[in-house]
């Protein structure tokens, strides 16, 4: 690792860019993004309502470890101050059929959540009867609490942890399942992503999923600013190998690493490949914001136009 990062962080001195943002179609593209917090992180944060738009869309991830009731704590806040809340269901750390049950019934119970993120989970190994988000899918659980929006993960760059010969064959696979199972229920479904840095590979894996028959709308991962050292070693971390070359390529050189990376060149070009292909099959952003919340909701609040203002300030 340490290694990997010192090849990494090799970079040639190069003038920083100048941002042509905000732009019409950035602004629309960034229309009703999302975003990912955690218990600990939402902490920090003393009014959401200062930083994000109306009605915006939070995940809440769920780390190993991290106790339902603060998971369910952080879902109330959120949607008492008025936004859509989707927690995370990890397949791995949930137990069994049971205690999934009670994971719904408390979040509805106290935060009126009818959204969810179903993926496998960052552990290796399941704590339980779970491997899987179409195991989750098949209990019908979520159709029977009436939850009307699913949403499953996607993977632009592929996921080792899945397919370890670095194809996308049980990935895709998946996702032909998953797209059936959308066939077969009345909840709106999306897939959202793994985040990416690099447009054109994010464009082509997303056309090959619709040529595979794969329709589900694409909510694009993109990393927020942050700390150049800091998105490396999330990106190693990750998986998302391809796209390390990226973040050297924008990287100008030792001194300046305290300098934040910033999502404008990929979004840029995603929005303009969306405004000339308005069927293009991704439709939302979601950001990760590996550099804080309130720097991530600044950067949307400055390109994002009016849509993207916070509730407090319209």
């Amino acid at each position: 690792m340490k290694e990997m990062l010192m090849s990494l962080l090799n970079f040639r001195r190069k003038e920083a860019p100048v941002s042509d943002l905000p732009t019409p179609e950035v602004a629309d593209f960034l229309r009703d993004y999302s975003i990912e917090v955690m218990p600990r992180t939402a902490e920090k944060v003393e009014d959401f309502r200062d930083l994000l738009p109306e009605g915006t869309r939070v995940y809440i991830a769920h780390i190993d470890g991290t106790p339902i009731e603060d998971m369910v704590a952080t879902a109330a806040r959120l949607n008492a101050d008025g936004y859509k809340v989707m927690p995370h269901f990890p397949a791995r750390i949930i137990k069994d059929r049971d205690t999934l049950e009670n994971w719904i019934a408390m979040y509805q119970g106290e935060a009126d959540v009818r959204q969810a993120l179903l993926l496998a989970g960052g552990v290796t190994t399941p704590h339980g009867d779970f491997s899987d988000s179409m195991q989750l899918m098949d209990t019908g659980l979520f159709d029977k609490h009436g939850f009307e929006r699913l949403h499953i993960a996607g993977h632009p760059e592929g996921n080792r942890d899945i397919d370890t010969d670095g194809s996308r064959l049980r990935v895709d696979d998946a996702l032909r399942w998953k797209q059936g199972f959308s066939e077969r229920t009345d909840a709106k479904m999306a897939i959202a992503t793994q985040f990416a840095f690099e447009a054109q590979p994010i464009i082509e894996w997303a056309d090959s999923l619709k040529h595979a028959g794969i329709d589900l709308p694409i909510h694009i991962g993109i990393a927020g600013p942050a700390k150049l050292q800091t998105l490396i070693k999330f990106a190693i971390a990750c998986g998302v190998g391809p796209s390390l070359k990226v973040l050297q390529k924008r990287a100008m050189d030792v001194t300046k690493l305290l300098l934040p990376y910033e999502p404008t060149d990929v979004i840029t070009e995603l929005a303009a490949h969306k405004a000339a292909n308005p069927d293009f099959n991704i439709t939302h952003v979601h950001f990760f914001p590996l550099g804080g919340i309130k720097t991530n909701a600044n950067w949307a609040i400055e390109n994002g136009g009016p849509a993207a203002q916070p509730a407090n300030s319209v």
